[in-house]
């Protein structure tokens, strides 16, 4: 293969973008919940596989224990996550200190703010929180505090996050699925290449454009700064030959396109919208999927729902950077932990055009409108806001995505009708047993969650009432049950596995024959599917 041949990517590769040799997920890029979990979840999670690593293999074979804080190595390689942690305390040193001043904080406003002025607070902040937060009480007059976001992306810490990010490429293997995000650092492995960049970095777009177009190989190869010895794997992972044709719309009303979980294409003659991306990589699977072979070269308008990671997927929005016009993301609550900024985020990630939208608000497109609708529940009843639904509008036609939002209260949706008007076809989630708030946000609650509190507080989609009670008010014609996260390339992402005696399989079953007992279209998505309205 000439060093200087014009070559493609091949679409069986996958390029997981790593912090500090773990998966770079939502809350591993601002610099708090970075900082927390690091120290309070990657760290312990090594730390607890080298004292008992046979704790971890019986935890992992366990079905019960799915998702759980165990890596998964079989007991081996402890050596090496031994020298990671190792490596992690001396490459991440300011990280850790901002955890540590950020439970430090939280033990001060416990022990001391107690309803009176907060000034002489301040002097006893730790240095590395000093000039990054401003204290406060609720309206209870609870303490709290938010931090300065936008400061912090610009200060040190933000600075060594970028230094410890990079990215892994390996071949996509049928049958031998990722280990858990959450709960497995990614050690290096003969059968993949590393290349250390941070994600802003624009070198990297030219391997993402390689899936689509030629470019030169050595260049490439240079530009990334790959070591010697990884060459020949690494010149593996591209070949001489083009990717078929793609399928393009040239309908006259839309066609929207499932590509799993919840992500969903919306193509039409004046654009395309795409919304939650997770993308397959191509497989020999059982499971028929699209990939990033059968999106457009151009992304005019890419949705996110919610703040949860398999909602806003940092490994597939990177490799959709050059294609993406305007990402569209709900505001968050300013400087709280549990709820970052999704816009500083995906600008830290060099998107360049990232807009908010608020409860809804209009965006005005060719031949329609986006607008965005209230997302309720699911959030373990946290004060968060970085989270949206969206009705899209195209000609006479649309579609109202809601992902795992939660119908708690009948009359909200009655009062929506009233507002947006009806729609023609529904895509709602339907997990009805989430996950615990611990199992996401354990790292930045300031002490542990009675397990009572942990158990009731689950996030959780629609059960069959509250869906049906929707699908009563606003008199879909298509109902589709998404967002399940059972294809196969999600399970590093969510770990679990549902069987027909599963609550989240039998309501939304009850749902879909509840639909179409009354004449209505109706679905559990599962692969891919293309859809009409």
């Amino acid at each position: 293969m000439p060093g200087n041949e014009l070559l493609y990517l091949k679409d069986c590769v996958r390029i997981e973008p790593l912090f500090a040799r773990w998966h770079a997920w939502v809350l591993m890029l601002p610099p708090v919940t970075t900082a927390m979990n690091l120290l309070e979840r990657c760290m312990k999670i090594m730390q607890s596989y080298v004292n008992s690593p046979a704790l971890h293999v019986a935890a992992v074979q366990n079905p019960a224990m799915r998702g759980g804080p165990f890596i998964n190595l079989g007991g081996e390689r402890i050596d090496e996550i031994r020298q990671l942690i190792g490596e992690t305390e001396d490459r991440n040193q300011r990280l850790l200190g901002l955890a540590k001043a950020i439970k430090e904080l939280s033990r001060l406003l416990a022990e001391k703010a107690k309803g009176e002025a907060l000034e002489s607070l301040y002097t006893q902040v730790s240095d590395p929180l000093r000039g990054y937060v401003e204290l406060c009480y609720d309206l209870n007059h609870n303490p709290s505090f938010r931090v300065f976001e936008p400061l912090l992306y610009r200060s040190e810490f933000y600075r060594e996050i970028e230094s410890s990010q990079g990215f892994e490429l390996a071949e996509e293997m049928t049958g031998n699925p990722r280990p858990f995000i959450l709960s497995t650092p990614r050690l290096r492995s003969p059968k993949a290449v590393t290349v250390n960049l941070p994600f802003s970095s624009r070198a990297m777009d030219a391997v993402f454009e390689m899936r689509s177009a030629p470019a030169s190989y050595r260049a490439m190869r240079d530009r990334l700064g790959v070591d010697v010895g990884d060459e020949p794997l690494f010149k593996s992972f591209f070949t001489r030959d083009a990717p078929r044709p793609r399928d393009r719309f040239e309908g006259e009303s839309f066609r929207i396109r499932y590509f799993g979980h919840a992500c969903l294409l919306i193509e039409s003659k004046h654009g395309s919208i795409l919304i939650d991306p997770l993308i397959s990589y191509a497989s020999n699977g059982a499971v028929p999927r699209y990939g990033f072979g059968d999106l457009p070269d151009q992304i005019d308008y890419l949705l996110i729902t919610h703040s949860h990671h398999d909602h806003i997927v940092i490994e597939s929005l990177l490799q959709l950077r050059p294609r993406v016009k305007t990402v569209v993301v709900s505001r968050n609550f300013d400087g709280f932990l549990q709820d970052p900024s999704l816009q500083l985020l995906l600008q830290q990630l060099g998107f360049q055009n990232v807009i908010e939208i608020r409860d809804l608000e209009e965006i005005a497109i060719p031949g329609g409108a986006i607008i965005g609708v209230p997302f309720v529940g699911e959030h373990h009843d946290l004060l968060m806001q970085s989270r949206t639904g969206y009705l899209v509008r195209i000609g006479d036609r649309s579609a109202l995505v809601i992902a795992d939002s939660c119908s708690v209260e009948p009359r909200f949706h009655k009062h929506l009708l009233n507002s947006i008007g009806g729609a023609d076809i529904l895509f709602l989630g339907m997990e009805c047993d989430g996950a615990r708030p611990s199992w996401i946000y354990g790292p930045v609650f300031p002490k542990p969650l009675p397990r009572e509190i942990d158990s009731s507080r689950r996030a959780r989609g629609c059960n069959f009432e509250e869906a049906r009670a929707m699908v009563d008010t606003f008199k879909f014609k298509q109902v589709f049950v998404y967002a399940m996260g059972q294809e196969p390339w999600v399970s590093h992402i969510l770990d679990n596995e549902f069987t027909e005696e599963s609550r989240s399989v039998i309501e939304s079953r009850k749902l879909v024959d509840y639909c179409r007992s009354r004449g209505i279209v109706a679905e559990n998505l599962f692969g891919k599917k293309d859809i009409q309205p």
